[in-house]
């Protein structure tokens, strides 16, 4: 991949956080980042006063600092910056970090030299890993605390993982024969300044979660064939009164995967019922909608891949130096709420499937929860309750993070983002989700055994043949911690990806 500052998508993202695609600085990118640094080096020639390059930072932005000292203010702004707490993010999300920073230091806006960028792209082709804690951002001057601890091990300091031992960061470079760099003026502030902690772990939690909601469709329609229910609700022409673009994909969908249902035919002329209740009637407005919300968070996610997000920016063609905001995460932020609020819709929507699967007065005839000898056996009676803990601890989750504010700085950065709080939450969230719908996949498969020997859609019987593969029919009570897991990781690796939704 050739980085020229250009916008990168999840799925590229995701090629090198999770691959080994070799990375590089893209030849057009050269002579921008060149005339940036001079533009610095112009500023430094004739000692003027400039935030970030010859000043103090935030509250400190009033002090000068000596030319002699300029290397050394660097070199303090990454040690003290680096503050983070808590367990190290993964490193698929530290990886992507590392890639987006260098890709957006590639505009040529920051005034970097060009051995900085190509030492990022080294350690992401070399695969060394630094040790980033993923608390302590509140995504004001950008993720400062967790992009210092990437900086530190540019430098040859804090540590890193390299082949999955944690060790000095120096230690780590000497093994794939790399030079720590030595930091000159404003580099520090270039890689400190930015929102990339919080893209790639809200970015990578984002693409599983776009997966889980084509995935929460297979399960939807795999309940809603155990229940007996009816398709119709999914007519094109209800979906083109009302054109979303979710809503008409997740119809369509959900129309084929139950294309050829012998239990849709079985009970087509005999059915008293005229509508079916909206956890599976209003699967297109719900599922839809929250695609809708993915889709708006991902869009903000390209823009932000290829902006320039550190302060101050050099502009080399006038030789303005310009101090502005870029590096406030509220875009993204926002965007992380609105994605973590609609994904525990879904798991919401999901909840009252599982419910109706198991609960004997709404299950069309189903035993009480699926048990094969109710009272005897309790079926799937915990594993909805286990179902229900994780729908309450996403909504508590749900809180947007990004309507709080605590001023810091000294009151110089009065208003934050808390944007990596956002991406957080949201990747816990997913983690709940995906568990969460690999119980209603569970439910929803062993509802079928009891509709044997009629058969679901070609889609829901595609999913059906997945589940079985991982966990066998209920035919008396065992523990269902460890097939929840299986499946839910079977989601993650995309086992019950549809056809026609790949």
């Amino acid at each position: 991949m050739e980085l020229n500052g250009q916008a990168l998508t999840l799925a590229e993202i995701a090629a090198v956080a999770f691959g080994d695609l070799p990375v590089q600085i893209a030849p057009s990118a050269r002579p921008r980042i060149l005339a940036s640094r001079k533009v610095v080096e112009d500023i430094i020639a004739r000692d003027a006063a400039v935030y970030g390059v010859s000043t103090g930072f935030g509250k400190l932005s009033d002090v000068r600092i000596q030319p002699d000292g300029l290397g050394e203010l660097q070199l303090n702004l990454i040690r003290s910056h680096a503050c983070g707490i808590g367990d190290p993010l993964s490193e698929p999300e530290v990886r992507a970090m590392m890639l987006l920073r260098a890709n957006v230091l590639a505009l040529g806006l920051s005034g970097v030299r060009r051995e900085i960028i190509e030492m990022l792209c080294e350690m992401l082709n070399r695969r060394i890993c630094p040790v980033v804690p993923e608390k302590g951002s509140v995504g004001a001057s950008g993720d400062l605390a967790p992009l210092a601890h990437l900086a530190l091990s540019l430098i040859g300091e804090g540590e890193a993982f390299f082949r999955g031992e944690r060790m000095s960061s120096r230690d780590a470079l000497r093994r794939v024969k790399l030079e720590p760099q030595r930091l000159e003026a404003k580099e520090g502030l270039a890689l400190l300044n930015g929102t990339q902690t919080m893209h790639a772990v809200g970015g990578l939690a984002l693409l599983r979660a776009k997966r889980l909601s084509r995935v929460a469709d297979v399960s939807g329609a795999m309940s809603l064939e155990a229940l007996k229910g009816t398709p119709a609700a999914f007519d094109a022409r209800l979906q083109d009164a009302r054109p979303h673009p979710g809503q008409k994909a997740v119809a369509k969908h959900l129309l084929s995967l139950l294309d050829g249902s012998e239990i849709r035919q079985s009970h087509l002329k005999n059915d008293p019922r005229i509508q079916d209740a909206y956890s599976l009637r209003c699967m297109p407005q719900v599922h839809g909608a929250v695609r809708g919300a993915l889709s708006h968070c991902e869009d903000v996610l390209l823009i932000e891949s290829g902006s320039a997000t550190d302060n101050p920016l050099v502009f080399a063609e006038s030789g303005d130096v310009v101090s502005g905001g870029n590096f406030h995460g509220a875009p993204l932020a926002l965007a992380f709420d609105y994605a973590a609020i609609a994904l525990t819709d879904l798991m919401s929507i999901s909840e009252r499937r599982i419910e109706r699967l198991l609960n004997p007065d709404m299950n069309e005839g189903l035993p009480a929860f699926l048990a094969r000898h109710p009272g005897m056996e309790s079926g799937f009676m915990i594993a909805h309750v286990a179902a229900a803990a994780l729908l309450n601890e996403a909504k508590v989750l749900a809180h947007p993070s990004s309507t709080d504010n605590v001023p810091t700085s000294a009151g110089k950065e009065d208003h934050v983002a808390m944007g990596m709080t956002g991406a957080l939450k949201l990747r816990t969230i997913v983690d709940l989700a995906e568990h969460l719908i690999a119980i209603e996949l569970l439910a929803g498969a062993e509802a079928l055994e009891h509709r044997r020997p009629l058969k679901a859609g070609v889609g829901v019987e595609r999913a059906f043949a997945a589940a079985r593969k991982i966990a066998p029919p209920l035919t008396q009570d065992r523990s269902l911690s460890s097939d929840i897991a299986r499946v839910a990781e079977a989601l993650r690796r995309g086992d019950f990806d549809s056809e026609d939704e790949k």
